[in-house]
């Protein structure tokens, strides 16, 4: 239970630290040799409340979809903000049992983000490979891309290439799917 949903008259508990800080992503990427330009901004829960505040920031803007099959497998869906993913066809895309979105608490277990936050960054906590990613091949296309760097009070950019080569380097293969396109 977060914060935000703990019943009034309770104690709240102070949420623990992120297995990994947005500082130590950076200097990772940095050890990595991928070189990247971050934002800070007020934090932004929504792809709606992005393209309000982000004025002329180039290059492509993703959504980050945390997703569960019914047989425990867990998804990190990346793509184009405006995207469609239909889950309930989804898994054909894929090849994944059925598909439905994944708890703020197994978000916070395998990828070490809380909701608002989910990004192909959030990578670098999952040590133990529990997680798919799926790639939008469109997405790709757009030079830069741009996530939040763990927490979603700013956003970094990255070439594509680049994207790839953290993406293998915390010990995942993603898949490059065609989806979405005609949206």
């Amino acid at each position: 239970m977060d914060n935000a949903s703990t019943p009034e008259g309770t104690a709240q508990l102070p949420l623990p630290p992120p297995p990994t800080s947005p500082e130590q992503l950076l200097e990772h990427l940095a050890a990595l040799g991928i070189q990247t330009v971050t934002h800070s901004h007020p934090p932004l829960h929504t792809v709606e409340e992005s393209k309000a505040l982000r004025g002329a920031l180039p290059g492509g803007h993703c959504k980050n979809l945390f997703l569960k099959d019914k047989k425990e497998q867990h998804w990190l869906v990346v793509a184009l903000e405006d995207a469609a993913v239909e889950l309930n066809r989804f898994d054909k895309v894929i090849g994944s049992a059925r598909l439905s979105f994944a708890s703020a608490d197994r978000l916070w277990r395998h990828l070490g983000v809380r909701p608002g936050s989910v990004t192909p960054f959030s990578l670098i906590n999952d040590r133990e490979h529990r997680v798919k990613v799926v790639l939008q091949k469109a997405m790709l296309e757009h030079d830069p891309l741009n996530y939040h760097p763990l927490l979603n009070d700013r956003t970094t950019a990255i070439r594509p290439d680049d994207l790839l080569r953290f993406i293998r380097a915390c010990g995942h293969e993603p898949m490059i799917v065609a989806f979405g396109e005609d949206s």
